[in-house]
Protein backbone atom coordinates (compact mmCIF):
# COMPACT_ATOMS: atom_id res chain seq x y z
CA UNK A 1 0.00 0.00 0.00
CA UNK A 2 1.25 3.52 -0.69
CA UNK A 3 0.62 6.88 0.09
CA UNK A 4 -0.48 10.27 -0.99
CA UNK A 5 -0.55 13.46 0.12
CA UNK A 6 -4.33 15.69 0.17
CA UNK A 7 -2.34 18.54 -1.55
CA UNK A 8 -0.38 16.56 -4.46
CA UNK A 9 -2.05 13.82 -5.80
CA UNK A 10 1.36 12.74 -7.76
CA UNK A 11 3.08 11.58 -3.83
CA UNK A 12 3.21 8.21 -3.50
CA UNK A 13 5.23 6.89 -0.77
CA UNK A 14 5.49 4.23 1.66
CA UNK A 15 3.85 3.57 5.13
CA UNK A 16 7.15 3.81 6.81
CA UNK A 17 8.28 7.03 4.68
CA UNK A 18 4.77 9.02 5.96
CA UNK A 19 5.05 7.49 9.60
CA UNK A 20 8.52 9.08 9.06
CA UNK A 21 7.90 12.68 7.41
CA UNK A 22 5.00 12.89 9.27
CA UNK A 23 3.86 15.73 7.03
CA UNK A 24 4.34 16.02 3.35
CA UNK A 25 7.08 17.76 2.11
CA UNK A 26 4.57 20.39 0.63
CA UNK A 27 2.44 20.57 3.56
CA UNK A 28 -0.16 18.07 2.88
CA UNK A 29 -1.29 15.24 4.84
CA UNK A 30 -0.32 11.54 3.75
CA UNK A 31 -3.63 9.09 3.47
CA UNK A 32 -3.71 6.29 2.10
CA UNK A 33 -4.45 5.37 -1.64
CA UNK A 34 -6.80 2.76 -1.09
CA UNK A 35 -8.74 2.22 1.90
CA UNK A 36 -8.44 -2.05 2.83
CA UNK A 37 -11.46 -3.90 3.52
CA UNK A 38 -12.04 -5.97 6.98
CA UNK A 39 -14.15 -9.00 5.57
CA UNK A 40 -16.99 -10.00 7.74
CA UNK A 41 -15.30 -13.44 8.34
CA UNK A 42 -11.91 -11.04 9.47
CA UNK A 43 -14.51 -9.92 12.16
CA UNK A 44 -15.75 -12.42 13.28
CA UNK A 45 -12.00 -14.00 14.05
CA UNK A 46 -11.34 -11.19 15.51
CA UNK A 47 -14.33 -11.29 18.29
CA UNK A 48 -12.21 -14.16 19.58
CA UNK A 49 -8.59 -12.48 19.68
CA UNK A 50 -7.07 -9.86 22.21
CA UNK A 51 -6.08 -6.55 21.83
CA UNK A 52 -2.78 -7.00 20.56
CA UNK A 53 -4.01 -9.54 18.01
CA UNK A 54 -6.77 -7.13 16.81
CA UNK A 55 -3.97 -4.39 16.43
CA UNK A 56 -1.54 -6.57 14.83
CA UNK A 57 -4.70 -7.72 12.04
CA UNK A 58 -5.61 -3.95 11.36
CA UNK A 59 -2.83 -2.00 11.42
CA UNK A 60 -0.94 -4.97 8.88
CA UNK A 61 -3.39 -3.73 6.38
CA UNK A 62 -2.27 -0.33 6.56
CA UNK A 63 1.63 -0.70 7.01
CA UNK A 64 2.36 -3.17 4.11
CA UNK A 65 6.58 -2.09 4.28
CA UNK A 66 6.56 -3.43 7.91
CA UNK A 67 8.01 -6.87 8.76
CA UNK A 68 5.62 -9.49 10.80
CA UNK A 69 8.16 -9.05 13.60
CA UNK A 70 8.66 -5.62 13.00
CA UNK A 71 4.78 -5.51 13.77
CA UNK A 72 4.83 -7.55 16.42
CA UNK A 73 7.59 -5.61 17.68
CA UNK A 74 5.39 -2.36 17.94
CA UNK A 75 2.27 -3.72 19.19
CA UNK A 76 3.75 -5.92 21.83
CA UNK A 77 6.13 -3.36 22.84
CA UNK A 78 2.82 -0.74 23.02
CA UNK A 79 0.57 -2.46 24.86
CA UNK A 80 2.64 -4.84 26.91
CA UNK A 81 0.98 -6.25 30.05
CA UNK A 82 1.33 -3.16 32.91
CA UNK A 83 1.31 -0.42 30.82
CA UNK A 84 -2.41 0.01 30.80
CA UNK A 85 -4.58 -0.37 33.88
CA UNK A 86 -6.78 -3.11 32.30
CA UNK A 87 -5.79 -6.29 30.44
CA UNK A 88 -8.38 -5.50 27.79
CA UNK A 89 -5.86 -2.33 27.00
CA UNK A 90 -9.79 -0.61 25.73
CA UNK A 91 -12.61 -2.00 27.34
CA UNK A 92 -16.05 -1.89 27.15
CA UNK A 93 -18.50 -1.25 29.53
CA UNK A 94 -22.23 -1.91 28.70
CA UNK A 95 -24.24 0.09 30.40
CA UNK A 96 -27.25 -0.62 29.12
CA UNK A 97 -28.68 -2.97 26.10
CA UNK A 98 -28.55 0.46 23.88
CA UNK A 99 -25.73 2.07 24.93
CA UNK A 100 -22.01 0.91 25.62
CA UNK A 101 -18.97 2.97 26.57
CA UNK A 102 -15.28 2.54 25.21
CA UNK A 103 -13.02 3.50 28.01
CA UNK A 104 -9.59 5.15 26.20
CA UNK A 105 -8.59 6.63 29.55
CA UNK A 106 -6.46 3.27 30.96
CA UNK A 107 -3.03 4.72 29.63
CA UNK A 108 -0.08 6.41 31.44
CA UNK A 109 -1.63 9.77 30.85
CA UNK A 110 -4.98 8.70 31.49
CA UNK A 111 -5.75 10.69 28.16
CA UNK A 112 -7.15 8.70 25.14
CA UNK A 113 -4.30 9.78 23.36
CA UNK A 114 -2.28 6.84 25.19
CA UNK A 115 -3.65 4.57 22.89
CA UNK A 116 -1.71 5.73 19.80
CA UNK A 117 1.00 8.22 21.79
CA UNK A 118 2.42 4.66 23.06
CA UNK A 119 2.76 3.23 19.84
CA UNK A 120 3.81 5.59 17.69
CA UNK A 121 7.23 5.74 19.28
CA UNK A 122 7.90 2.49 18.00
CA UNK A 123 6.69 2.64 14.67
CA UNK A 124 8.49 6.06 14.67
CA UNK A 125 11.87 4.35 15.24
CA UNK A 126 11.01 1.32 12.89
CA UNK A 127 9.92 3.39 10.32
CA UNK A 128 13.25 5.76 10.79
CA UNK A 129 15.68 2.92 10.17
CA UNK A 130 13.92 2.15 6.62
CA UNK A 131 14.00 6.19 5.50
CA UNK A 132 16.28 7.92 7.60
CA UNK A 133 19.83 6.46 7.83
CA UNK A 134 21.41 7.41 11.17
CA UNK A 135 19.72 11.07 11.06
CA UNK A 136 17.83 11.89 14.27
CA UNK A 137 14.21 12.84 14.42
CA UNK A 138 13.12 15.91 16.46
CA UNK A 139 9.14 15.42 17.29
CA UNK A 140 6.83 18.85 17.01
CA UNK A 141 3.64 19.02 19.16
CA UNK A 142 1.09 21.59 18.99
CA UNK A 143 -1.37 20.67 21.60
CA UNK A 144 -4.31 21.80 23.74
CA UNK A 145 -3.23 19.55 26.44
CA UNK A 146 -3.90 16.16 26.70
CA UNK A 147 -1.60 15.58 23.59
CA UNK A 148 1.36 17.27 25.00
CA UNK A 149 1.65 15.30 28.08
CA UNK A 150 0.88 11.95 26.31
CA UNK A 151 3.60 12.20 23.56
CA UNK A 152 6.01 13.42 25.76
CA UNK A 153 5.60 10.75 27.93
CA UNK A 154 5.25 8.04 24.80
CA UNK A 155 8.55 9.31 23.27
CA UNK A 156 10.40 10.48 26.68
CA UNK A 157 14.20 8.76 26.51
CA UNK A 158 13.51 6.96 23.19
CA UNK A 159 16.54 6.69 21.33
CA UNK A 160 17.48 8.70 18.66
CA UNK A 161 14.77 11.04 18.88
CA UNK A 162 14.06 14.27 20.60
CA UNK A 163 10.45 15.97 21.35
CA UNK A 164 8.87 19.72 21.82
CA UNK A 165 5.69 20.55 22.67
CA UNK A 166 4.36 24.01 22.22
CA UNK A 167 0.92 24.85 24.43
CA UNK A 168 -0.84 28.14 24.80
CA UNK A 169 0.43 29.66 27.53
CA UNK A 170 -3.45 30.23 29.04
CA UNK A 171 -4.64 27.72 27.03
CA UNK A 172 -4.59 24.56 28.86
CA UNK A 173 -5.83 23.86 32.26
CA UNK A 174 -3.52 24.22 35.50
CA UNK A 175 -2.94 20.79 35.91
CA UNK A 176 -2.62 19.60 31.82
CA UNK A 177 0.40 22.42 32.22
CA UNK A 178 1.90 20.56 35.69
CA UNK A 179 1.89 17.30 33.71
CA UNK A 180 4.07 19.18 30.49
CA UNK A 181 6.34 21.30 32.28
CA UNK A 182 7.59 18.03 34.97
CA UNK A 183 7.97 15.46 32.45
CA UNK A 184 11.16 13.98 33.17
CA UNK A 185 13.51 12.31 30.10
CA UNK A 186 16.36 13.34 28.96
CA UNK A 187 15.51 14.48 25.26
CA UNK A 188 12.15 16.34 26.11
CA UNK A 189 11.09 19.89 25.95
CA UNK A 190 8.14 22.37 26.44
CA UNK A 191 7.41 25.63 25.54
CA UNK A 192 4.45 28.61 26.26
CA UNK A 193 3.31 30.42 23.21
CA UNK A 194 1.03 33.43 22.76
CA UNK A 195 -2.01 32.29 21.58
CA UNK A 196 -4.53 30.14 20.91
CA UNK A 197 -4.13 26.17 19.91
CA UNK A 198 -4.45 27.27 16.40
CA UNK A 199 -1.24 29.66 16.76
CA UNK A 200 0.59 26.62 18.15
CA UNK A 201 -0.35 24.00 15.44
CA UNK A 202 0.29 26.85 12.10
CA UNK A 203 3.47 27.60 14.00
CA UNK A 204 4.46 23.78 14.50
CA UNK A 205 3.07 23.12 10.55
CA UNK A 206 5.43 26.42 9.34
CA UNK A 207 8.44 24.90 10.70
CA UNK A 208 7.40 21.86 8.44
CA UNK A 209 7.62 23.43 5.15
CA UNK A 210 10.16 26.03 6.19
CA UNK A 211 12.97 25.56 3.50
CA UNK A 212 15.70 27.54 5.48
CA UNK A 213 15.30 25.41 8.73
CA UNK A 214 15.14 22.56 6.64
CA UNK A 215 17.98 22.97 5.17
CA UNK A 216 19.99 23.95 8.47
CA UNK A 217 18.76 20.64 9.88
CA UNK A 218 20.02 18.49 7.16
CA UNK A 219 23.26 19.85 7.37
CA UNK A 220 23.18 19.07 11.51
CA UNK A 221 21.84 15.35 10.26
CA UNK A 222 18.19 16.02 11.92
CA UNK A 223 15.14 15.55 10.50
CA UNK A 224 11.59 16.83 11.61
CA UNK A 225 8.62 14.58 12.19
CA UNK A 226 5.28 15.05 13.99
CA UNK A 227 2.79 13.30 16.55
CA UNK A 228 -0.18 15.37 16.58
CA UNK A 229 -2.72 14.09 14.19
CA UNK A 230 -1.01 15.04 11.05
CA UNK A 231 0.73 11.60 11.17
CA UNK A 232 -0.71 8.79 10.04
CA UNK A 233 1.02 6.67 12.55
CA UNK A 234 -0.84 8.65 15.05
CA UNK A 235 -4.30 7.97 13.54
CA UNK A 236 -3.90 3.96 12.36
CA UNK A 237 -3.64 3.00 16.06
CA UNK A 238 -6.80 4.78 16.63
CA UNK A 239 -8.48 3.08 14.21
CA UNK A 240 -8.21 -0.40 16.23
CA UNK A 241 -10.24 0.85 19.08
CA UNK A 242 -13.22 1.06 17.17
CA UNK A 243 -13.06 -2.30 16.03
CA UNK A 244 -12.12 -3.83 18.94
CA UNK A 245 -14.89 -2.00 20.54
CA UNK A 246 -17.26 -3.96 17.74
CA UNK A 247 -16.31 -7.29 18.40
CA UNK A 248 -16.43 -6.50 22.79
CA UNK A 249 -20.30 -5.56 21.88
CA UNK A 250 -20.72 -9.02 19.83
CA UNK A 251 -18.97 -10.64 22.49
CA UNK A 252 -20.69 -9.04 25.47
CA UNK A 253 -24.40 -9.43 23.39
CA UNK A 254 -24.89 -5.49 22.94
CA UNK A 255 -25.27 -6.40 19.19
CA UNK A 256 -25.92 -9.21 17.03
CA UNK A 257 -22.39 -10.06 14.78
CA UNK A 258 -23.72 -8.21 11.71
CA UNK A 259 -25.74 -5.53 13.06
CA UNK A 260 -24.71 -2.05 12.48
CA UNK A 261 -23.82 0.69 15.57
CA UNK A 262 -23.64 4.25 15.63
CA UNK A 263 -20.55 5.96 17.06
CA UNK A 264 -20.60 8.77 19.22
CA UNK A 265 -17.06 10.77 19.46
CA UNK A 266 -17.15 13.40 22.32
CA UNK A 267 -14.38 15.75 20.40
CA UNK A 268 -12.96 19.22 19.30
CA UNK A 269 -11.16 18.57 15.97
CA UNK A 270 -12.49 15.21 14.05
CA UNK A 271 -9.21 13.25 14.82
CA UNK A 272 -10.43 10.87 16.80
CA UNK A 273 -13.95 10.52 14.80
CA UNK A 274 -11.99 10.44 11.40
CA UNK A 275 -10.37 7.18 12.24
CA UNK A 276 -14.30 5.53 13.25
CA UNK A 277 -14.68 6.80 9.85
CA UNK A 278 -12.04 4.76 8.74
CA UNK A 279 -12.94 1.91 10.16
CA UNK A 280 -16.67 2.47 8.79
CA UNK A 281 -14.94 2.68 5.50
CA UNK A 282 -13.16 -0.97 5.82
CA UNK A 283 -16.49 -2.62 6.13
CA UNK A 284 -17.15 -2.13 10.04
CA UNK A 285 -20.75 -2.53 10.20
CA UNK A 286 -21.74 1.27 11.19
CA UNK A 287 -25.09 3.14 10.70
CA UNK A 288 -23.74 6.73 11.76
CA UNK A 289 -21.09 8.81 13.19
CA UNK A 290 -21.98 11.44 15.44
CA UNK A 291 -19.72 13.89 16.57
CA UNK A 292 -20.27 15.72 20.06
CA UNK A 293 -18.81 18.94 20.70
CA UNK A 294 -18.33 20.91 23.82
CA UNK A 295 -17.82 24.50 23.99
CA UNK A 296 -14.85 24.78 21.81
CA UNK A 297 -17.01 23.73 18.94
CA UNK A 298 -15.00 25.70 16.18
CA UNK A 299 -16.02 22.94 13.37
CA UNK A 300 -19.44 22.79 14.42
CA UNK A 301 -19.71 25.91 13.48
CA UNK A 302 -17.50 25.70 10.07
CA UNK A 303 -19.94 22.90 9.02
CA UNK A 304 -22.98 25.10 10.17
CA UNK A 305 -22.02 27.97 8.85
CA UNK A 306 -18.95 27.63 6.70
CA UNK A 307 -16.57 29.85 8.62
CA UNK A 308 -13.89 29.12 9.99
CA UNK A 309 -13.13 31.29 13.26
CA UNK A 310 -9.35 31.22 14.46
CA UNK A 311 -9.91 34.10 16.77
CA UNK A 312 -13.09 32.58 18.83
CA UNK A 313 -12.73 31.92 22.49
CA UNK A 314 -10.92 29.14 23.68
CA UNK A 315 -12.06 27.34 27.00
CA UNK A 316 -9.72 25.00 29.29
CA UNK A 317 -10.98 22.56 32.14
CA UNK A 318 -9.96 23.88 35.19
Amino acid sequence: MFYTSTRDSSVRVTASKAIADGISREGGLYIPETIPSLSMDDIKALCSADYKTRAKKVLGLYLTDFTKEELDYCVDGAYADGKFASEFVAPVVKLHDNVNILELFRGPTCAFKDMALQILPYLLTVSAKKNLKDKEIVILVATSGDTGKAALEGFKDVEGTRILVFYPVDGVSPMQKLQMTTQEGSNVGVCAIEGNFDDAQTGVKSIFTNAEILERFEKNNLVFSSANSINWGRLAPQIVYYVSAYCDMVNNGSVKFGEKINIVVPTGNFGNILAAYFAKEMGLPVNKLICASNANNVLTDFIQTGTYDRNRSFYATT
